[in-house]
């Protein structure tokens, strides 16, 4: 089989949790196929049965609405992605970056269509902020369209699909559920306190730790807002960077800068920890907090627990199917304002929640331990990435012979 992997993200130009999955997927299904990869960037590399090429924009696209940079990009680099496929057996997308390519090449080499929802974009409205308005619209028309044309639909857990079916009329024996997962080898409980001394935490005091980009969707205002509230003698830890928007950014900085001055041990890391360090700061915290609005699956919570780390998290999206409540870490419930508009109908009282549940964690040392030990059976037991590509490969192969069978080939 050669399979031809579509996506933004790619190594070593990773940002996000589709660009981590996308890594470890394409590692293990590389031992099951021939894997085609085409990303952003300037990857040109041939080795363990990954062919990886990386574009870059070539058209001299300039709208009057720079917001729409960000729109022309990806059509521009899926058109050259197109172009450079043949013999392919199966098309395999992440993210609506990579949607339009997938489309005109399963047509082009007459071959399945498979998508994996890391996120739908009609559930992430405040993306009108980042790609202009006109801008989100056309990424959600090239969402539908692609969802529309696919063969097979990939579904990082139960929760998204109930919303793929429910949103764009999927046929429920075209998605197929398979997790995230995770690499328990590295991401295992690693402690070095020279680590927490280099980016200003204090090895001495418990502390929460936050990951995650700034953008609505993780919810950091949320969190931030909540730290009035949460235990003085442990420390926040905030790793977050990346703003969305100049608007967004400011926002973060401000409601930081604000909650700074009532208390110490707030600890803000803007640049990129590399993972190998990452992996430490979660196995000193004493708790993870994923405080998200909307989260498909949530990658981040694995690798804390597969750390050793228990985890406080929003009862949305897919979190619900990773953490198990009162055994793994708490969730906290989340009541939004509508099925559009994601943020917390009830501010405070969600605020107030998040950070009563972190409190019994952080109040409680036998408790927190014993959490960190199931989470970490857990990771290990449920979410390998051997398991994931197996399923992968044989959805690719059930995708192939239904493509057949109706004649599309």
């Amino acid at each position: 089989m050669n399979a031809a992997i579509l996506t933004n993200e790619f190594p070593p130009e990773i940002y996000g949790g589709a660009g981590i999955h996308v890594k470890f997927l394409t590692q293990e299904l590389s031992k099951l196929c021939h894997v085609e990869a085409r990303c952003f960037g300037d990857q040109d590399e041939d080795e363990d049965n990954i062919r990886a090429l990386g574009f870059t924009r070539k058209l001299g696209l300039n709208p009057e609405d720079d917001h729409f940079q960000k729109i022309f990009k990806p059509l521009d680099i899926n058109l050259q992605w197109a172009a450079s496929l043949k013999d392919i057996d199966v098309i395999h997308c992440h993210t609506w970056y990579s949607h339009f390519g997938g489309v005109l090449a399963s047509r082009l080499l007459q071959c399945p269509l498979i998508l994996t929802t890391h996120s739908l974009e009609p559930h992430r409205p405040w993306k009108a902020e980042q790609l202009g308005v006109g801008g989100y619209a056309m990424s959600c028309w090239i969402e539908r369209t692609a969802y529309e044309a696919a063969d097979g639909v990939i579904a990082v857990s139960q929760g998204m699909k109930r919303d793929v079916m429910k949103l764009y009329g999927v046929p429920e024996d075209r998605v197929k559920v398979i997790y995230n997962g995770i690499d328990p080898d590295f991401y295992a409980p690693t402690f070095d306190e020279s680590i927490l001394a280099k980016w200003g935490v204090d090895p001495k005091r418990p502390y929460v730790l936050f990951v995650g980009r700034i953008t609505r969707q993780k919810g950091i205002s949320q969190l931030i807002q909540a730290i009035p509230q949460i235990d003085k003698s442990a420390q926040v830890v905030l790793c977050a960077g990346a703003p969305d928007t100049i608007e967004l950014a400011d926002e973060c900085k401000s409601l930081i800068e604000e909650v700074q001055k009532t208390r110490d041990g707030v600890v803000w890391i803007q640049e990129p920890v590399p993972h190998t360090e990452l992996r430490v700061l979660y196995s000193h915290a004493t708790v993870f907090a994923t405080p998200s609005l909307y989260e498909p699956f949530g990658i981040i919570n694995l690798e804390a627990m597969s750390c050793g780390t228990p985890v406080v998290g929003s009862a949305v999206g897919g979190i619900p199917e990773i953490i198990v409540d009162g055994e793994t870490g708490f969730l906290v419930p989340l009541k939004a304002k509508s099925e559009t508009d994601f943020e917390p109908a009830d501010p405070k009282a969600f605020q107030t929640d998040f950070a009563n549940k972190l409190n019994k964690v952080l109040g409680n040392p036998e408790l927190a331990k014993k959490m960190g030990e199931v989470s970490r059976n857990r990771a290990i037991d449920v979410f390998s990435w051997k398991s994931i590509a197996k399923q992968t490969y044989d959805f690719y192969q059930e995708c192939i012979d239904r493509y057949k069978r109706e004649g599309k080939r």
